[in-house]
């Protein structure tokens, strides 16, 4: 028969040395890292190995899921997160060759507070099963981080240009933890702006790459949008007028294809204006030669040709992720991860998740 009480201090007393293992021994034989990913409508899953590189990632996008609601709707996201994350984990540590991790990272914030609860339970548990060490992981370091996955590689410090659907920010990155937010966006982000324009000129969900693809047919000088903010000194953007600046020409004008695609060339160039201006300046403010751009809009072509030029302007480097790395995936958390317990960074049993979490506050 089960001693209940024997059975409660055992789990308590395993509780208390797994805990104290953790923290006075936190880098031994952490070689493997899972990395998940759940922060919003995108189940990322992968494992790095610190001297192979990454051994095997796999995502699962939910926008089948929320097409016909136009945008992602957090409670569908949370509970799909729920169905997928484990057969994605059981299929990496299968395409890896492995029984489990040395490690956990996952992502612990910004996004939406039930997907990110999935993503932490799951890490947590995994953890405590497994004996071994788990970290959570800010989405946008991990954003700001993957770049490092690529050859070449930048080195710190170095200029992050961060632009996507929830966030665009100028980052002076002087090293792992080490962000000062330069500028940001005051009102859209500029992956938000190009979804929303897009769905104004009836363009479906998501917008953002069906816009960009519209664009090419449109035509230079057709219309001119504002390039806001960038008459006025500083760093920070904003991308909510552009959109407005949209809906009235669309409103006003012939309503044609051409006029559609002439919309969404004007609306793109003076996006991506509007960043190399930002970037610019931030570049001379900093003195760095090197800029990471991260992010979903930075997998656009025309905005990568467009910082070519501005590279060989400035005599600087620029770095991209490849185009699966732009957007959310399991590759940047776990990277993240390796790096923070590689470094010796712990935390204790308890966790929370932090729907919005600056990286001005990382660790």
């Amino acid at each position: 028969m089960l001693d209940c009480g024997a059975f409660l201090c055992a789990i308590t007393q395993s509780t208390r040395t797994y805990a104290r293992d953790l923290l006075t021994h936190p880098t031994e034989n952490i070689m493997r890292v899972l990395g998940i990913e759940t922060s919003c409508d995108e189940t990322g899953v992968a494992i790095y190995d610190s001297q192979e590189g990454l051994l095997a990632h796999r995502l699962y996008t939910q926008i089948a899921i929320h097409a016909q609601y136009g945008g992602v709707v957090p409670e569908l996201a949370s509970r799909d997160h729920i169905r997928k994350l484990i057969p994605l984990i059981q299929q990496v540590l299968k395409e890896s060759h492995i029984v489990k991790a040395d490690g956990i990272a996952y992502t612990a914030g910004p996004g939406l507070i039930g997907a990110l609860l999935v993503g932490a339970t799951v890490a947590r548990s995994l953890a405590w099963g497994w004996q071994v060490p788990a970290i959570g992981i800010n989405h946008l370091e991990g954003h700001l981080l993957v770049a490092l996955l690529e050859q070449p590689a930048p080195t710190f410090p170095f200029l992050a240009l961060l632009v996507s659907g929830g966030h665009t920010q100028l980052i002076a990155a002087q090293g792992l933890g080490q962000y000062h937010i330069l500028g940001e966006s005051v009102d859209d982000a500029a992956g938000e702006a190009f979804d929303k324009t897009a769905k104004l000129l009836g363009l479906g969900y998501p917008g953002g790459p069906a816009l960009a693809q519209l664009a090419q047919q449109g035509r230079p000088h057709a219309f001119e949008f504002p390039r806001p903010m960038t008459t006025r000194p500083g760093l920070d953007f904003s991308f909510s007028g552009l959109k407005t600046h949209a809906l009235i020409t669309w409103q006003t004008s012939a309503q044609t294809d051409q006029v559609r695609a002439d919309i969404a060339y004007a609306f793109q160039q003076a996006v991506i204006d509007t960043l190399i201006i930002k970037c610019r300046r931030a570049l001379q403010h900093t003195g760095f030669t090197q800029l990471v751009i991260a992010g979903g809009v930075g997998a656009n072509q025309q905005l990568r040709q467009q910082f070519r030029q501005l590279a060989d302007r400035l005599h600087i480097t620029v770095y991209y992720p490849r185009p699966l790395f732009c957007t959310d995936n399991g590759a940047m958390i776990a990277y993240a991860g390796h790096l923070h317990l590689t470094a010796g960074h712990t935390e204790p049993l308890s966790f929370k998740v932090h729907p919005r979490w600056s990286l001005n506050n990382s660790a």
